[in-house]
């Protein structure tokens, strides 16, 4: 994982530097299902739900590794219900996957198989206490469940990291010295924190953060880094505190469930399919892509997506993009959506550990990719 994804990100930078794009990291969902129903997910509300056959997985894979990249993260739906990602991971071993997953699958038996691929580190999302857990993701002792998944992984000796989708209803929890120590006591080795994005069908606009939340939020993670035996990851700040956009700056596309290459997974328009092409000419070739990056560097530091959901809605029409979301309307959505602040609108706060500076600068993981 350190070794090759810090040389991918290395051969990503010379390509950028002889004017070539090609990811630094490959996004896949894997398939729309899931048993859950989370606020402001970008998954709900389909028409009918995608997965991606395995050999399509498998050429992805096998294309970015040509490219030199060996890091990927699996994504859903709930990806740990795609039957077929066990064999997945122990077929390309040379590869490490970071597996973003609610938890709630997590069995003993099923960290097992997670440990003895050897490459996988399980990411799993913990929204809130037992009240908020179960409001966010739309389920029932959502909290419990994804505790015990937490269990199960440090249990099996497995890097295993929590995510926090940090909105209005969970901020407090997100930054107290308790929740923090808790997933040090219980093993946990990272800790990534999200901005909440209120995007599908119910986005839930009033749990965005406001500029001050993010301000907060983001002295919080400066402040942590230097405090807490546990590594702090965001995917929105780089080392000087300025504000990234891991799609515009070309660290990472998403390849969703029908097989559609999107800018990011909330932005679900596309003029791509894996099919149509191997990646690598795709990456060189999409003037969707390309102009998105370019224009994108142009506007903000954040997500356009929040900041101006209006001028995206234009953009995709410019392209004619299609819908990949699977809902109908969705650039009819955009076009009345609620402008909300990003970290694009937070203040510059550089970071304080030299360790986190250097990873920001050099390091695949440290910079974080999701977006």
């Amino acid at each position: 994982m350190g070794i090759k994804g810090s040389l991918s990100f290395a051969r990503f930078q010379k390509r950028q530097k002889k004017g070539e794009f090609f990811p630094a990291f490959n996004f896949i969902s894997v398939t729309d299902d899931c048993n859950l129903s989370c606020q402001g997910c970008w998954v709900v509300g389909k028409e009918k739900n995608s997965r991606l056959k395995p050999e399509q997985v498998d050429r992805i894979i096998d294309q970015t590794k040509k490219a030199g990249s060996y890091f990927f993260g699996i994504l859903g739906g709930e990806p740990l219900l795609y039957k077929p990602l066990p064999e997945i991971f122990q077929k390309h071993s040379d590869c490490y996957f970071q597996l973003f997953t609610n938890g709630t699958l997590i069995t003993p038996e099923v960290a097992e198989t997670l440990r003895q691929c050897a490459n996988v580190t399980p990411l799993i999302s913990f929204e809130g206490d037992e009240q908020v857990a179960d409001v966010r993701r739309g389920g029932k002792n959502v909290y419990q469940s994804a505790n015990k998944g937490i269990e199960n992984c440090t249990k099996a000796g497995l890097v295993t990291g929590v995510a926090i989708s940090v909105c209005k209803s969970n901020l407090q929890m997100a930054m107290s010295p308790e929740f923090i120590q808790s997933l040090i006591d219980r093993g946990v080795a990272y800790l990534w924190y999200y901005i909440y994005r209120p995007v599908g069908l119910h986005p839930e606009y009033e749990l965005a953060l406001s500029s001050d939340e993010i301000r907060q939020l983001r002295q919080h993670m400066v402040d942590a880094r230097t405090k807490y035996s546990i590594a702090i990851i965001d995917t929105y700040w780089d080392a000087d505190g300025k504000g990234i956009c891991p799609a515009a700056s070309g660290l990472s596309h998403h390849i969703n469930a029908s097989g559609f290459v999107e800018p990011c997974p909330i932005i679900q328009f596309a003029t791509d399919h894996i099919d149509e092409k191997p990646l690598s000419e795709l990456y060189a070739q999409s003037v969707f892509l390309s102009d998105f990056r370019n224009e994108i560097q142009n506007k903000t530091n954040g997500c356009i997506l929040m900041e101006d959901p209006q001028w995206l809605a234009g953009f995709v029409q410019k392209h004619k993009a299609l819908n990949t979301s699977g809902r109908r309307g969705e650039a009819e959505r955009l076009e009345v959506a609620t402008v909300i602040c990003s970290h694009g609108s937070c203040e510059v706060i550089p970071e304080k550990s030299w360790i986190y500076r250097f990873a920001k600068r050099r390091a695949f993981f440290g910079l974080g990719a999701y977006g």
